[in-house]
């Protein structure tokens, strides 16, 4: 791989890096708000169950994606992490090249399409 491409892959991962970190920003006021408006008491007893499920069920979600979002942010740390290293675009199972279709497509991929599908049927 070129130093020219490494370039563009680092370039890539450090926007997706941005935009991730922002987003887990929005998540966290987002769900902070809510429980100190829940512990502030702005929501009386009396408040229908249905309203209050409903906002367990948002709170939920919102943990759930920035919790998605925290482990893809990890990912694209190491696959930074790889190219200060020199060994992003090699396979961690096979050592082989990982593609560069592949990696336009998930940048942060630490495996070639191969061995991916391999792990992911459990043969590795």
């Amino acid at each position: 791989m070129t130093g020219k491409d490494l370039q563009k892959f680092e370039t890539l991962l450090l926007e997706k890096r941005e935009t991730l970190l922002h987003e887990l920003g929005y998540f966290g006021n987002k769900t902070i708000n809510s429980d100190a408006r829940d512990v502030a008491g702005s929501y009386p007893f009396s408040e229908h169950p249905a309203d209050q499920g409903t906002e367990s069920m948002e709170q939920e979600q919102a943990y759930d994606l920035a919790s998605r979002e925290g482990r893809f942010l990890f990912h694209i740390d190491e696959a930074l992490e790889r190219i200060k290293n020199g060994e992003y675009g090699s396979c961690s199972s096979c050592a082989g090249d990982i593609g560069k279709a592949r990696l336009e497509a998930v940048p942060h991929a630490r495996m070639c399409i191969e061995c991916k599908s391999k792990e992911e049927q459990g043969q590795i």
